[in-house]
């Protein structure tokens, strides 16, 4: 695993910001591999863990706090109103924990 240049990445910044401002730069050098996906990959993984535990969290309640076994009711006696109602609930807070999740 190839570790981070911090030199040459704030070369490279300060060249990206001296070519924004209309400075003159001088000779652009090989910018290498660009590492800014990095600082985003991390949060957004966690994000993503995050929400699909809150996710897993939600479902476990729903399937405690119901007074019936939900497996039996849709598999054996093909309830199909209960399982129209448990996937319109686990769309909705999917939506909820996106929103939170992304600001």
């Amino acid at each position: 695993m190839e570790t981070i240049n911090l030199e040459r990445l704030a070369a490279h910044t300060n060249e990206l910001a001296a070519s924004a401002t209309g400075a003159a730069a001088a000779a652009p050098t090989d910018p290498g591999f660009s590492y800014h996906f990095l600082y985003q990959l991390l949060p957004a993984a966690s994000f993503a863990l995050l929400g699909m535990l809150l996710f897993g969290l939600a479902w476990f309640i729903v399937v405690k706090i119901s007074p019936f076994s939900i497996r039996k009711e849709i598999e054996e006696d093909q309830n199909t109103a209960l399982g129209i109602i448990l996937g319109a609930l686990l769309i909705g807070i999917a939506i909820i924990i996106a929103a939170a999740v992304s600001g």
